[in-house]
C-alpha cells in the first residue's frame, strides 16, 4: 500500500508543478496558426540581411603574372587587374629565357584554368597573352595606350570585389575570330557567382569595343539608377596578333593582316626622318650648282628706259682745310679723374710724414 500511494502522490506532484508553470506564464499554450501569424508580422518589421551565399559552382581561377623586365606602368596595370578580379591569383615573375609552355605547368600548380601573362620585350614593348590552360585556345595581343587606376583622370570608384557587367560591341558577333575572343574574354573577366572573395553587388561595367581593328577596354562605375557612368580605369588597347589552337602555342587559327610590329613602326619613322634629311641635302646641292653656273646676259631692251628721269647733278665740293679733331669727352673725364687721384695721394702721403 505504501508503495502504491507514493506513486500516486508523485504523479499528483508532477501535475501540480505543471499547473504552477502555466500560472506563472499567465497564458495558455499558443496554437500553431497564431505562431505562424506572429512570425509573419516579425518578418515584415525585420530589416533584410545580406544576400545568402549559395554554392560556388563555376570555379574559374585566373593566374595573372608577368615576365622580367616590365616597367612601372605595366606593374600597376597588373595590380589593378588583380584588384578588380577577386578570382585571380598571383605568381612570381617568369624568366625571359624560359619557354612559354612552362606556364601551363605553373597554372596546374596554382590550380588555375585561365591565364593572363604580360610579356615585356626591349623594355618598351608589352604583349599580353590570354589563354585557356592547358588545352587552349590562346591569343596574343600588343598592349598600347595604358592608363592605370592611380591616375587623376579617373574620378570613379567601386566596391572592391564587386561583380562587373560585361558589355561587348555588336561587331564581336559578326566575325568568327571575334566571337572566339568574346567567349574567352567572358570566361576570364567575369567574376564567378558566389565566389568567396566576391561581393554580391554589381556596380561597374567592363566594356570591350572594336575600333580601328583593335579592342578598346574601359571600366565604368554605375553611379545612379538611370545608368549614369563615370570612368574608373584602367584603360588599355589590345591589338590582336594571332590566335592559337593550343595554350601558348600550337597551330595558328587566325593572324591579323592589319598588325604592324613595333620594330617595323619604329623603322618606318626612322626612314621618314632620313628621307626628309636627304631631301634637304639635295636642295642645298642644287642651290650650290646654280650659283656656280655662269649667268646668262640678256640683251638691253631700249623700251626699259622710257620712263627713267635723269637725276640732278650735284656740284663736287673739295675741302681744302683739315677738319678739327673730335673731342673725346670720356677720355678727358678719365684724365681729370687720374690727376685728382694723384693729387689726393700726394696730399695724404705729405700729411702722413
Amino acid at each position: 500500500m505504501a508503495a502504491t500511494k507514493r506513486k500516486r502522490r508523485g504523479g499528483l506532484a508532477v501535475q501540480a508543478k505543471k499547473l504552477k508553470r502555466d500560472a506563472k506564464d499567465g497564458k495558455l499554450p499558443a496554437k500553431p496558426n497564431d505562431v505562424s501569424e506572429e512570425a509573419a508580422e516579425e518578418e515584415k518589421d525585420r530589416i533584410p540581411g545580406p544576400v545568402c551565399k549559395g554554392k560556388w559552382k563555376n570555379k574559374e581561377r585566373i593566374l595573372i603574372f608577368s615576365s622580367r623586365g616590365i616597367n612601372f606602368r605595366t606593374r600597376h596595370l597588373m595590380q589593378d587587374l588583380r584588384m578588380l578580379m577577386p578570382h585571380s591569383k598571383a605568381d612570381t615573375k617568369m624568366d625571359r629565357k624560359d619557354k612559354l609552355f612552362v606556364i601551363n605547368e605553373v597554372c596546374e600548380m596554382k590550380n588555375c584554368n585561365k591565364c593572363i601573362y604580360f610579356e615585356a620585350k626591349k623594355k618598351q614593348d608589352l604583349y599580353m597573352w590570354l589563354s585557356n590552360s592547358p588545352h587552349g585556345p590562346s591569343a596574343k595581343f600588343l598592349v598600347q595606350n595604358i592608363h592605370t587606376l592611380a591616375e587623376l583622370k579617373m574620378t570613379g570608384n567601386c566596391l572592391k570585389g564587386s561583380r562587373p557587367l560585361l558589355s561587348f560591341d555588336p561587331a564581336f558577333d559578326e566575325l568568327p575570330h571575334y566571337t572566339l575572343l568574346k567567349e574567352l574574354l567572358i570566361q576570364i573577366f567575369s567574376t564567378p557567382r558566389y565566389h568567396p572573395k566576391s561581393q554580391p553587388f554589381v556596380d561597374h561595367v567592363f566594356t570591350f569595343t572594336i575600333l580601328d581593328n583593335r579592342i578598346w577596354f574601359r571600366n565604368f562605375q554605375i553611379i545612379e539608377e538611370d545608368a549614369a557612368l563615370v570612368e574608373i580605369g584602367p584603360r588599355f588597347v589590345l591589338n590582336l596578333i594571332k590566335i592559337f589552337q593550343g595554350s601558348f602555342g600550337g597551330p595558328t587559327l587566325y593572324e591579323n593582316p592589319h598588325y604592324q610590329s613595333p620594330n617595323m613602326h619604329r623603322r618606318l619613322i626612322r626612314s621618314i626622318t632620313a628621307a626628309k634629311y636627304r631631301e634637304k641635302q639635295q636642295v642645298k646641292d642644287v642651290q650650290k650648282l646654280r650659283k656656280k653656273e655662269p649667268k646668262t646676259i640678256l640683251p638691253h631692251d631700249p623700251t626699259a628706259d622710257v620712263f627713267v628721269t635723269p637725276a640732278e647733278e650735284k656740284p663736287v665740293e673739295i675741302q681744302w682745310v683739315k677738319p678739327e679733331p673730335k673731342v673725346d669727352l670720356k677720355a678727358r673725364k678719365k684724365r681729370i679723374y687720374k690727376r685728382q687721384r694723384k693729387m689726393k695721394q700726394k696730399m695724404s702721403s705729405g700729411n702722413a710724414k
